[in-house]
């Protein structure tokens, strides 16, 4: 049921945070979803919500006059609570930045109510559900139980310290916390003025150590935090698809494919570039003796090693020339040219660092690669964890998002009579060019 318009909670966002695992050039609660940014969209899902009446900021230090002007002007979000919105300085942590948060909260709620600025799908029965469950026990949480199995895991000395499985949890006595999270305002002011040094990584810890109770509400497997390329894609689809299911029942009727894809483009903030950009790269080089086999930044014991102006890594060049093509910035040639003195044995690595770099600076993330190897010899197989590891490193990727395959052309070809390796990668990218996007917030980081 549709909650009515009766405020009873203030709100922090904590929107202070560099988002570093994000690789972006801005912040990440700055990216467009949907044609608005990631942080407006999480205070006004509490605004619009109808329980809460005050909804207090904290930013990055710097970032205040214009987070007051891009953010909460322009999407009116003041208007939407009846005490507005306040912008403060956030700190070095982010419990840091609650504690600010909390010093300017106003007194006229009982109620308060601590969001992540990442999390910008929470529903309206979340806010309910905690700040209901705070006026009882004091502070609440939501939660979602976890799908997958867990297990704890331990280093084992005598392989090394690799990490073996030390025990398989009981996933029904396990939750996996979201925000919205709500206390009494009292109770959420004496945790952090009792904190001390302790640091935790919600504020739910906080009351823990006070000894007191923090109930557990329902949350959202759809209430995700936006952390990586893969959380905004996932954020991106599920409003896309949110707003065709709109389209398809004020119709009566299912949407035809061209309405489909306008709903699509709308959802992703216009008619711009889409969310998702795909690019190929493909590149060949001969074998001779005498020169270092290096493949995905990894060298390769060989008797021979592929001929070329920079350290010839073909694996490498065919990813950048991928990535490159995604973000539509030309090829591998335009940028290093075989005719520069400066790229003469160059590491591949170093340029596809510098490739990334200049997708970042025109708003493109990485997601994913997908690459083969083809070559008679030598086998790749054994290197390949390496491999991804290395290419995922210079990437900013996680390892799990970058694949290498090895293949044969059966005697066939220059491949085939081992004369050269040749490469192929297909990679996408994730735009986050949308028109709604501030371009004064958040530089590098």
């Amino acid at each position: 049921m549709k909650a009515a318009r009766c405020p009873c909670a203030s709100a922090i966002v904590a929107a202070a945070g560099s988002g570093t695992r994000m690789g972006a050039v801005v912040r990440k609660q700055y990216l467009d979803l949907g044609g608005m940014p990631i942080v407006a969209r999480s205070m006004a899902a509490l605004a619009s919500s109808g329980a809460v009446g005050q909804i207090v900021a904290a930013v990055p230090p710097g970032d205040e006059e214009e987070f007051e002007r891009d953010i909460v002007n322009r999407y009116s979000l003041s208007s939407l609570c009846e005490h507005g919105c306040i912008v403060v300085a956030g700190g070095a942590s982010r419990q840091a930045s609650v504690a600010r948060a909390l010093a300017a909260v106003s007194g006229e709620y009982e109620i308060v109510v601590v969001h992540d600025a990442a999390r910008p799908l929470a529903g309206t029965a979340e806010v309910w559900a905690a700040v209901e469950a705070a006026r009882q026990w004091g502070a609440a949480t939501c939660a979602v139980t976890p799908s997958d199995t867990v297990k704890s895991v331990t280093a084992w000395r005598d392989a090394g310290d690799a990490l073996v499985v030390a025990e398989t949890l009981d996933r029904s006595e396990l939750r996996m916390i979201q925000t919205p999270q709500a206390f009494k305002l009292s109770v959420l002011r004496e945790a952090h003025e009792l904190s001390g040094d302790f640091v935790a990584t919600d504020d739910c810890a906080l009351v823990e150590r006070l000894g007191l109770p923090v109930a557990v509400v329902p949350g959202s497997l759809r209430n995700i935090k936006i952390t990586t390329p893969l959380d905004l894609a996932v954020a991106e689809a599920l409003l896309a698809s949110e707003s065709e299911s709109e389209s398809e029942s004020e119709s009566g009727a299912s949407v035809a494919m061209g309405e489909a894809e306008m709903s699509r483009t709308r959802a992703m903030g216009g008619l711009g570039p889409p969310l998702m950009r795909p690019g190929q790269g493909f590149d060949i080089h001969r074998l001779v003796p005498g020169r270092r086999l290096v493949l995905g930044g990894i060298d390769i014991p060989f008797d021979h090693g592929l001929l070329g102006h920079s350290d010839a890594d073909v694996l490498t060049h065919a990813v950048i020339d991928s990535l490159l093509g995604a973000a539509g910035l030309g090829d591998i040639g335009q940028h290093y040219p075989d005719t520069d003195p400066a790229y003469a044995g160059a590491s591949s690595m170093v340029l596809l660092e510098r490739a990334v770099g200049m997708l970042q600076a025109a708003g493109y993330l990485v997601s994913s690669v997908d690459s083969v190897l083809i070559a008679e010899r030598p086998r790749i197989g054994p290197f390949v964890p390496q491999m991804r590891e290395s290419l995922a490193r210079a990437m900013k990727v996680d390892p799990g998002c970058v694949n290498i395959k090895g293949k044969t052309t059966e005697g066939l070809g220059p491949m085939g009579t081992g004369e050269a390796i040749a490469a192929l990668a297909v990679a996408m990218v994730v735009d986050t060019r949308g028109p709604a996007a501030p371009r004064s917030l958040g530089g590098a980081f």
